[in-house]
C-alpha cells in the first residue's frame, strides 16, 4: 500500500480548522441551507472516501443518492490532501460513506470536525491482519491468527507498519457483501421514504458479488501454483478466501525498494513455487516489479487493487476490473 506521503497530523488539523471556518461562515447562506437532500433536487447527498465506497454508494443508492467522491480519479487515495470545501461537504452531506484506516486525511477530518453521519466499511465486517512479514507466505492460516482481534484493531492503524488489520476488504467479494448489506441499511434509514428501492439494490449487488465469487472459486480451484507475487500486499483477503499465497515485494508500500536479501527470496521463492508473473498495479510505478521480473526471467501483468479506476483500467467498474483480475491470476498460475 503506498505511503509515500501520509500527511501530518498537524497540517490536516489546520485543514479542518480552514474548513470549520468556511462552513460557520457560510452557515448562514442559502447555499448551507441548500445542502443535504434538498440540495440536490430531493435526491441523498452521500460523499464517498474513494473508489470502492463510491461504487456502493451508486449501485445502492440509484438515482435517489447524488454521490460525490473525495478521491477523483488517478489519485492515489492514500496521498489524498483534503480541501477546506471538501471538508465542510464532510460535514453538509446526508451521508459519509468512508473506510476508516486507508485515508488519514479522511479519518482526521471526521473526528475533528465532528461527523457523525457516516458510516465506517470496517465496522461492517470482521478485519484481519495480513502480511504481518513481508517475507512470509500471506495466506489463510497466518491470517487466521489475527482475524479474532482484526476487527477492532482496524482503528489507529498505520499503514507504515505492516502490523495490525488489513484494511482491502472490498477485493475480497464475500466481505464487501457484508459492507454492501451494511450500507444498504443505512441508506434506508437515512431516507425511510426509499427504503423499498435500496433494499432491492443491495440484494441485486449482493447476488452479483456472490456469482463473481463463484467465479473466483470456480477459476481458481485447479492450478498449477498457488503462489503469486505482487508489488502491493493488498490481496490477502483475496489469497486467504482461494487458497492461494501473496508475496508482496515490498508489503505495505508499492514503490520502497526491497531488500536484495528479499530479492533473493523472492527469487528461490519463484522457483520452488512455480511462479510465472510479477503483477504491479495501475495507480503506482512498475519499475521494481518489472525489474524483479527481468533479473528472474519472469513475465510482469496488472493485478488491480482497484483503489481508482481510471483510463488505465481493464474495466470501467469494480465488477469488470475483479473479473480482468480473476483471469490474470488463472493465466499467472496455470489454472486447468
Amino acid at each position: 500500500m503506498n505511503v509515500r506521503r501520509l500527511i501530518p497530523t498537524t497540517a490536516v488539523a489546520g485543514a479542518v480548522a480552514l474548513g470549520l471556518v468556511t462552513l460557520s461562515a457560510c452557515s448562514g447562506t442559502s447555499d448551507a441551507a441548500d445542502k443535504g437532500g434538498s440540495g440536490n433536487g430531493g435526491k441523498l447527498d452521500v460523499v464517498a472516501s474513494f473508489y470502492p465506497m463510491q461504487f456502493l454508494a451508486e449501485r445502492i443508492g440509484g438515482g435517489h443518492v447524488a454521490v460525490d467522491t473525495l478521491t477523483k480519479p488517478g489519485v492515489e487515495p492514500h496521498d489524498l490532501e483534503l480541501k477546506p470545501r471538501q471538508i465542510g461537504d464532510l460535514a453538509d452531506a446526508d451521508l459519509v460513506v468512508y473506510l476508516k484506516g486507508v485515508q488519514p486525511a479522511v479519518d482526521a477530518a471526521i473526528q475533528q470536525a465532528g461527523v457523525e453521519n457516516t458510516v465506517d466499511a470496517a465496522t461492517l465486517t470482521t478485519l484481519e491482519r495480513h502480511g504481518a512479514e513481508a517475507g512470509g507466505h500471506e495466506h489463510g492460516a497466518e491470517a487466521d491468527h489475527g482475524s479474532e482481534a482484526g476487527h477492532d484493531s482496524h482503528e489507529g492503524h498505520d499503514h507504515s507498519s505492516e502490523a495490525g488489520a488489513d484494511p482491502h476488504i472490498w477485493l475480497d467479494p464475500v466481505k464487501y457483501a457484508e459492507v454492501a448489506k451494511g450500507v444498504g441499511a443505512a441508506f434506508e434509514k437515512a431516507d425511510p421514504a426509499h427504503a423499498a428501492d435500496y433494499k432491492k439494490n443491495t440484494a441485486t449487488l449482493v447476488k452479483q458479488l456472490g456469482d463473481l465469487n463463484t467465479a473466483f472459486e470456480t477459476g481458481l480451484k485447479n492450478t498449477a501454483s498457488k503462489t503469486f507475487i505482487t508489488t502491493h500486499s493488498a490481496f490477502g483477503y483475496l489469497a486467504e478466501r482461494y487458497g492461494l499465497e501473496q508475496e508482496g515485494i515490498s508489503g505495505m508500500a508499492p514503490e520502497a525498494e526491497p531488500s536484495p536479501a528479499r530479492v533473493k527470496e523472492l527469487q528461490d521463492i519463484a522457483r520452488k513455487d512455480k511462479v510465472t508473473t510479477v503483477f504491479f498495479e495501475t495507480l503506482a510505478s512498475d519499475k521494481t516489479a518489472k525489474t524483479l521480473a527481468r533479473d528472474t526471467g519472469l513475465k510482469t501483468d496488472v493485478l488491480d487493487p482497484l483503489e481508482g479506476i481510471t483510463d488505465a483500467s481493464k474495466g470501467d467498474d469494480y465488477i469488470e476490473v475483479m473479473q480482468s483480475n480473476l483471469a490474470a491470476l488463472k493465466t499467472a498460475l496455470g489454472a486447468k
